[in-house]
């Protein structure tokens, strides 16, 4: 029986994909269940699995665009699979030696052949333009490389580079169709919303403090590790519940203000940056922030997120800051209305109570659409997550000890 396979849909309103790599050659046999092959589709890398056991023929090729529901592969399911034995190498059979023929070789002499006289009056000789350029740069010493050994104009040229030739090649490869869809979103995104970025800076010394005071007896209650992304997360959902707005989008003409906040959180991957989201972070607790960043983060190394896991997302944030980025434009995540973005930590000089001091300071950015986003509600959200991260006890303990608490959830 010959068993067709068609693609399935990976998700809502995806009507084609990318075929990325088959994990397996035409005309192998393949175990059900087996995973056969990687596709590509606008948002994520899924995995195909064999539905049944038997040899496989393989219809479209890595790199092939194909609709859902197409067929990529047909299984004979009445072949059955056999334990290939290990091949032994043939034994080649060896003549009988008569030791009473062995002789002993003797090594002949080598051939001594006398060196050849190089007569070439170019051999190590500049042209006329290699003479000028070597006079100007104070070169004395080249390798001919041209006719007779003559040294050339490039023969100086790389030598002055150390050695390295220059290179005008040009490597053309085919856009994914995961990069081919991002590029569509971002370009809609600049077109069909009203993007305005707002800024502010924080002073990171509070948490920055608090994480090193409580950071080791945190990793072992928690089995994870203290970061700063858990401090941004709290803050943003918690700004959140006091500007609704900002956690809302457009739907046709109506506005779709959610009660939770499910945070998108931007890692880069391999094939590119990817958007998993953590399920209503402000029901959660630091560590379990810090887990689910760390496990989304690696399941997106690994390219083994879902679609599940990548979409739904009501708020993003992004750190550019671990890249070096020290301020930026973050671009809005449709359809969500707004992006946190953090940069790296600098120490600066800043005014404080007259006085300047050096503190370790973080330039953030809220990319948000006036559509759904007034001016007041941006810059007020933003201020609110900058007080938060400045004083963390105000956003978590509301006066008690922020060290003890940390350890206690």
């Amino acid at each position: 029986m010959i068993l067709e396979m068609k693609l399935p849909s990976p998700g809502e309103s995806i009507t084609e994909v990318e075929i990325a790599q088959w994990m397996v050659a035409d005309g192998d046999y393949v175990e059900q269940d087996q995973i056969i092959c990687e596709i590509d589709s606008e948002k994520a890398t899924l995995e195909l699995a064999a539905e049944q056991s038997g040899t496989i023929e393989l219809i479209a090729q890595e790199g092939d665009a194909v609709a859902v529901g197409s067929v990529v592969c047909k299984i004979n399911t009445s072949a059955k699979g056999e334990a290939k034995a290990p091949e032994k190498k043939p034994e080649i059979a060896k003549a009988p030696v008569d030791e009473a023929k062995v002789v002993e070789a003797v090594p002949e002499p080598p051939v001594v052949k006398p060196p050849v006289k190089d007569d070439s009056y170019a051999k190590g000789h500049p042209s006329p333009a290699a003479k000028k350029m070597m006079d100007e740069k104070g070169v004395t010493s080249v390798s001919g490389t041209g006719p007779g050994g003559r040294v050339t104009k490039s023969d100086v040229l790389e030598a002055l580079s150390g050695g390295k030739k220059g290179s005008r090649d040009i490597d053309r490869q085919k856009m994914s169709m995961l990069r081919r869809k991002l590029s569509q979103r971002l370009v809609a995104v600049k077109n069909e919303t009203a993007m305005l970025t707002t800024f502010n800076e924080v002073d990171m010394s509070g948490i920055m403090e608090l994480r090193s005071r409580t950071k080791d007896k945190f990793l072992e209650k928690h089995g994870v590790k203290l970061g700063f992304m858990s401090f941004f997360t709290k803050a943003v959902t918690a700004a959140l519940d006091e500007f609704p707005a900002v956690n809302s989008m457009i739907d046709g003409e109506e506005l779709l203000y959610h009660s939770y906040c499910d945070i998108a959180i931007a890692v880069s991957s391999p094939k590119g940056l990817m958007v998993p989201v953590l399920r209503n972070a402000e029901m959660m607790s630091f560590a379990e922030v810090e887990g689910g960043i760390s496990a989304l983060a690696k399941k997106a190394r690994d390219g083994k997120l879902s679609m599940e896991e990548m979409t739904g997302g009501t708020f993003t944030i992004t750190n550019g800051g671990i890249f070096g980025s020290m301020m930026s434009t973050p671009i809005i995540n449709p359809p969500q209305s707004a992006i946190l973005g953090m940069h790296n930590i600098v120490q600066r000089p800043i005014a404080v109570d007259g006085k300047v001091v050096i503190k370790p300071m973080m330039y953030i950015a809220l990319s948000y659409d006036h559509r759904v986003i007034d001016g007041r509600e941006s810059v007020g959200f933003l201020v609110k997550v900058k007080e938060y991260i400045e004083d963390p006890t105000l956003l978590l303990t509301k006066g008690s000890d922020l060290g003890d608490l940390l350890l206690d959830i």
